[in-house]
């Protein structure tokens, strides 16, 4: 009986191996598709009128002798009024992809727009910012090669008052990092990092969400790892991030989501994993998944997985990275309640996201790997049922979920109980839906 089960164990280990290994393959190859065919996320700030808010196009093409003359009165306009309107009309023609294209191919554009972006009058400069909004968004890349001119002013107004005109700076140079790696060579040396630092000591929620979009974006860059992750770590961003994702009531699940994904993406890069575990990351990770078990029964869910989803893979690829004698003596990480906050989420990703299952199974399979103490929460905590009723659903799955029972702390906790005759009625269903779909 004991071999047996060690053969079994040899042989869903090399399977989950090869999961990972083409798990790995796949991320590989979206990187690749990302960085090839301009697969990119940007946001779009529209929030002064009722038709956009709406979601409604209110985008006029311009031709190009209506580009200079809104241009000309925006510049040179009787009074501010007329300028400012100017600036609104060419900001709705910005909307269209012709527009777009017509403006930057005419000479001395964005260099008129950058002269009204640093005007002495608010009402001018915001709506020169949300000019360069519009074209922040363009799927064309010329188009955010065109707005480099304006972004070091961008970066320069993060330190302004306004919280409103902060965010929308923000917005747009995430859109315009994720884009050009032009931009992103001029903002690194222009200090984009330590900028980025000051703004997460913001008391506004609306720019805490808007620095962890930009951030993101910046994340994602291809030359990150070498270039970017290095000076994140070595500032106050990784510290601060892990503060504002402390469960409390000041937490804000937008922001949580947002610096969620920021440090998923540092923690892949696998450049300097230990300040994060310095910084405390593994037990704010493990409370705050405890946090969002309570929210996944309280409240709507719509959207929920968007932060599950980075929670879980954080804790996961950390945990290969602390060693079995230093798992004990984080008392986050000795807490039974982890577990059945993880069976939470399994039972939500059933209902709403399957695809999501795997993610929490990962989890699983790292917490049990080193951990006695978590195998013989599965027992306590009455979850083998739970576990088995996931093997039917795929190969990768009933593999993953197999290998939880079968980690050998795990065989260790079962052969305590192995006089239970229905616990070893339900390890022999296991063993034959695992050879099944094995």
């Amino acid at each position: 009986m004991w071999s047996r089960r060690q053969s079994r164990l040899r042989t869903l280990a090399f399977g989950v191996e090869e999961l990972r290994r083409r798990r790995r393959e796949r991320e590989a190859a979206l990187r690749k598709a990302r960085r090839e065919q301009q697969l990119v996320s940007k946001r779009l700030l529209r929030e002064d009128a009722p038709e956009e808010a709406g979601g409604q196009s209110a985008a006029v093409l311009l031709g190009e002798a209506e580009v200079q003359q809104f241009l000309r009165l925006a510049q040179r306009g009787t009074d501010e009024k007329e300028r400012e309107k100017a600036l609104v009309s060419l900001r709705r023609g910005l909307q269209h992809p012709d527009t777009q294209l017509t403006f930057i191919r005419l000479e001395g554009s964005m260099r008129t727009l950058v002269g009204l972006l640093t005007s002495n009058q608010a009402l001018l400069q915001l709506e020169a910012a949300r000019c360069l909004h519009e074209l922040s968004h363009s799927e064309q890349s010329a188009v955010a090669e065109a707005c480099l001119p304006a972004t070091s002013y961008l970066l320069t107004y993060l330190s302004g008052h306004s919280s409103d005109f902060i965010e929308l700076c923000l917005y747009t140079l995430g859109n315009l990092i994720v884009e050009s790696e032009a931009v992103r060579r001029q903002l690194l040396p222009q200090g984009i990092v330590p900028a980025f630092a000051a703004c997460i000591q913001s008391p506004h929620v609306a720019v805490l969400e808007a620095l962890g979009y930009a951030l993101s974006q910046l994340l994602q860059a291809k030359e990150a790892p070498e270039k970017i992750i290095p000076s994140i770590l070595g500032s106050s961003l990784p510290q601060q991030m892990l503060r504002l994702m402390q469960p409390g009531p000041k937490l804000n699940l937008g922001v949580t989501m947002e610096f969620a994904w920021c440090l998923h993406y540092i923690i892949c890069s696998q450049v300097d994993n230990a300040v994060l575990l310095a910084h405390g990351a593994l037990p704010t990770l493990a409370l705050l998944l405890l946090d969002l078990a309570g929210a996944v029964q309280r409240m709507d869910d719509a959207g929920l997985e968007l932060l599950a989803c980075p929670v879980l893979r954080c804790l996961s690829n950390l945990l290969t990275e602390v060693p079995a004698e230093a798992m004990g003596q984080q008392m986050e990480l000795r807490d039974e309640r982890l577990v059945a906050a993880l069976f939470i989420f399994l039972q939500f990703f059933l209902q709403k996201q399957p695809a999501l299952l795997p993610e929490g199974l990962w989890l699983l399979n790292n917490l049990t790997a080193n951990s006695p103490a978590f195998c013989t929460s599965l027992l306590s905590l009455d979850l083998i049922e739970p576990l088995l009723q996931l093997l039917p659903l795929s190969n990768a799955v009933c593999m993953l979920a197999a290998q939880a029972f079968l980690q050998q702390s795990g065989l260790q906790a079962l052969e305590k109980h192995r006089e239970e005759t229905q616990l070893q009625d339900r390890i022999q269903a296991l063993q034959q839906t695992a050879a099944i779909h094995g």
